[in-house]
């Protein structure tokens, strides 16, 4: 009996020693987590795991978002690309998928920013979808610029 309690002792010191262990590593992380926050955020514990597990459920939200977010912007630059050439986005990409081009909306909105001539090509590529529609091709706004200069 006295060997079956000296060792269950000791068990319980060697498991208190590595709870302490763990717990030394959970707050170091939490801190390593927590550098560059404001106030006791970075120094207290009990705060300190609150903002980091509020700051990683607001990081894996965002990842989703910065998915939608970007799709948005190509989108935009697209539209502002084909408008220019009298194409609305809609019909654009309609054109081009009658067409099977297969390029997707972030190669398109690099091709409208940096290569104007290329997306041009497929603005015609687009339009010849639309034989004789004028619903589809409108005419590129005039800008009187003279008093953007004055």
């Amino acid at each position: 009996k006295k060997g079956g309690v000296t060792v269950r002792a000791s068990n319980e010191r060697e498991n208190r020693g590595e709870e302490e262990e763990r717990r030394k590593m959970n707050k170091k992380k939490i801190f390593s987590l927590a550098k560059g926050f404001r106030g006791r955020a970075k120094n207290c514990i009990r705060i300190a795991r609150e903002r980091v597990e509020k700051a990683l459920q607001y990081s894996y939200r965002d990842r989703r978002n910065k998915k939608r977010e970007m799709r948005g912007l190509w989108i935009e630059r697209i539209n502002a690309g084909s408008r220019q050439h009298g194409v609305n986005y809609g019909n654009f990409i309609h054109g081009l998928s009658k067409e099977n081009v297969q390029l997707n909306r972030k190669v398109l909105s690099e091709l409208s920013m940096h290569e104007p001539y290329s997306f041009k090509a497929l603005v015609d590529v687009s339009r010849k979808s639309f034989p004789g529609n004028k619903n589809v091709v409108q005419a590129p706004r005039k800008v009187d610029i003279s008093s953007i200069n004055a």
